[in-house]
């Protein structure tokens, strides 16, 4: 890499939290000197920031196509509050014109430093958790990355909240829309879609063989999806623009419920199927554990070629926990099984983990009702490309 722009380092102490941030781009075809023109006025805009330390831009050497930002923050805290925040989105727009969607954000925080000064750094590293899952490639930016469940079929969530008392005219407009065109291309297709409300959340869980990334460019782009985006809009706690591929990425990251959990039973199911969808009220910090109690029992429900899990697919980010099951009953028939819970002891561990409120009762007929009841998310529409 060539260095084209040289930073005015700041001190620093040795022993700091710094954290060293680099932007892998791609610029297109012609585009070099207005990528060159952006820059020059981002990086002054970027340098008032509070907690930016220096940055550098890079070109490299052996494909002048491919560019380097490498920037240093005293801290994530201050780096990730304005990456995530509308100023920055903003600010980053004029970039949008001059870069291919394929680039890549790394984050690593500065443990050792080595000069002709000498060497600084006594930072201590990150433990690496036994078992710590690779769910997304170093670096990953955009629609998510996903793995097909059991069946070969991708599976993933975007989750948003509107305005309350908008509610009722959410759901018209989600109901009403026109279905966009399933195929994306040769090799991914949209397989599913299913729309649930609970309150002012909405969530909508889509089933894609093939590229799911490629699936969520394909929707956000199609003028039924646009024009229901545009009605959308007014009820938004927070509005969405799926037609300007910067604020798409934005929309993606922030809506994002990937699926943790999938599991299909190996028997062909007979009959009609009735999918349903639960919204967890999950204690603070519980959302993994709660997760992971779900999958396991879906584990053991499909894996019954009698019981009534046809499938099952456990969504969750942070504290927000969304289990979508297909039952060969209806849920009110068996509460248990659209809860995921079996037995006492599951029935116990959860709790541990939900808000229940005074009165709930995992363990009951009465209870596993009454909180079905209060936390099966209503079904708004669901529309499906399947055929045989």
């Amino acid at each position: 890499m060539t260095t084209l722009s040289e930073p005015q380092p700041k001190q620093h102490e040795e022993s700091d939290t710094r954290l060293r941030v680099v932007l892998m781009l791609e610029i297109q075809d012609g585009a070099q000197q207005r990528f060159l023109d952006v820059y020059e006025q981002l990086r002054h805009q970027v340098a008032s920031v509070p907690g930016h330390v220096s940055d550098q831009l890079c070109q490299s050497i052996n494909d002048p196509r491919q560019w380097l930002i490498t920037s240093e923050w005293e801290d994530q805290e201050t780096f990730l509050a304005w990456v995530d925040s509308p100023a920055h989105r903003e600010m980053v727009k004029p970039m949008h014109g001059c870069v291919s969607d394929n680039f890549r954000s790394l984050r690593y925080a500065v443990l050792r430093e080595t000069s002709a000064a000498g060497s600084t750094g006594t930072r201590a590293p990150m433990e690496v958790p036994p078992g710590l899952p690779r769910n997304e490639p170093a670096g990953h930016v955009g629609p998510p990355k996903a793995e097909p469940g059991p069946d070969g079929v991708v599976r993933h969530a975007l989750t948003f909240t509107v305005k309350p008392g908008s509610e009722p005219e959410v759901a018209r407009i989600l109901a009403g829309y026109a279905s966009p065109r399933a195929e994306v291309d040769e090799y991914t297709r949209l397989r599913r879609t299913s729309l649930f409300m609970l309150g002012n959340r909405v969530v909508r869980a889509v089933e894609v063989v093939g590229d799911l990334g490629d699936a969520l460019r394909h929707v956000a782009m199609q003028p039924e999806v646009r024009a229901v985006e545009e009605e959308l809009n007014p009820h938004l706690e927070e509005a969405r623009r799926l037609g300007d591929p910067q604020a798409a990425r934005a929309f993606f990251a922030r809506a994002a419920l990937p699926a943790t959990h999938q599991a299909i039973a190996s028997s062909p199911a007979s009959g009609r199927l009735h999918r349903h969808a639960v919204l967890y009220p999950v204690r603070p910090g519980g959302g993994q554990a709660v997760a992971e109690l779900l999958g396991d029992h879906d584990n053991l429900a499909t894996a019954d070629p009698t019981g009534p899990v046809a499938a099952a697919a456990v969504f969750q980010r942070e504290d927000t926990v969304v289990r979508l099951v297909d039952l060969r009953v209806p849920a009110e028939a068996d509460p248990a099984a659209a809860l995921g819970v079996a037995g006492d002891q599951e029935a116990a561990e959860l709790a541990r983990l939900l808000d229940l409120g005074p009165t709930g009762d995992l363990r009951t007929v009465a209870g596993l009702s009454a909180f079905l009841a209060a936390r099966a998310m209503n079904p708004v529409t669901d529309r499906s490309s399947v055929t045989d």
